[in-house]
């Protein structure tokens, strides 16, 4: 059994308590227009190409076994340079351009796991999980719930060792796939991103009626939940949505709440997947405060 995984993070401080390591599965099956991890989306493995790092070297195409990249001139990108051109029909996606461009313009996101694979890179840092007073292993995506069976044996080959586990999820799945992974799952990090289903299908291509349900059967089972509510401009952050999102938190039981705000880190995910970015303003410091008081305050 194998499953396709974008990155691992050591050292993780916002994954869960304690240190975490984070493991990032490949896939989602919302479209959030303000996503950080555009390259999450996508279950397949995909080229990453930064045209601002490419210094027209040619190495990629020079070292290419399928004749796959040809170098060419882009007017809107470099009208002067050519610059490598990847035909996807031809590419089997071997990493071997990315592994040699001298300045890191290329790259394949998504690697090939097995479950003994992934666990052995989790094992190898248990003893750091015990020497920092805490942490364990965070699976984030994507959906990590999406590659349900692969993401079960994993957890319970984690609870075998007494690692401490934990779950980021949307909830946009079958009752079935969290009902199979609560007793391997210690914590479970649960987004909610609109409380209205018109406005949550708009700005994520889905409606949340699946995702409230699970929250309300998920809440009834007794287990750790931290409610993450990210804050984006236009999007959730009018009394009207605010006070709907408030009543949800309301109908549950929940050990934590963390309001986030919106942020551009991901930009640079964008270019390397040739989209243009998302664009939302940023709140302001003091009113991003009021909400975050109001969603937290009983």
């Amino acid at each position: 059994m194998t499953a396709t995984v974008f990155d691992i993070q050591s050292g993780s401080f916002v994954d869960g308590d304690g240190v975490r390591m984070a493991i990032f599965f490949k896939g989602c099956n919302l479209d959030c227009k303000w996503c950080h991890n555009p390259e999450s989306k996508s279950p397949e493995k995909q080229h990453l190409f930064y045209s601002s790092k490419c210094i027209s070297c040619g190495k990629c195409a020079e070292l290419c076994s399928k004749d796959a990249i040809k170098m060419r001139i882009i007017p809107e990108v470099n009208p002067d340079k050519p610059m490598p051109v990847t035909l996807t029909k031809r590419c089997n996606l071997c990493d071997t351009c990315s592994i040699f461009c001298p300045t890191q313009a290329r790259d394949i996101c998504g690697r090939t796991y097995t479950v003994e694979g992934l666990f052995a890179k989790v094992i190898h840092e248990k003893q750091a999980f015990e020497l920092m007073g805490g942490g364990g292993v965070t699976l984030s995506g994507g959906e990590p719930l999406l590659q349900i069976d692969f993401v079960c044996e994993l957890l319970a080959l984690c609870k075998k060792v007494g690692i401490n586990t934990a779950i980021d999820t949307a909830g946009n799945v079958p009752w079935e796939s969290l009902e199979r992974v609560l007793p391997y799952t210690d914590t479970f990090l649960y987004d909610i991103k609109c409380a209205s289903a018109e406005r949550h299908e708009i700005f994520t291509g889905a409606k949340n009626t699946l995702i409230l349900e699970n929250l309300r059967r998920l809440s009834d089972t007794g287990k750790d939940i931290c409610i993450r509510i990210p804050i984006i401009s236009g999007v959730n952050d009018d009394i009207e949505e605010l006070e709907k999102i408030k009543a949800i938190l309301a109908e549950i039981s929940y050990s934590k709440i963390e309001v986030l705000p919106y942020h551009e880190m991901g930009a640079h995910k964008y270019e390397g997947l040739n989209i243009i970015p998302p664009y939302f303003e940023k709140l302001p410091k003091e009113k991003f405060e009021q909400i975050k008081k109001f969603l937290t305050t009983p």
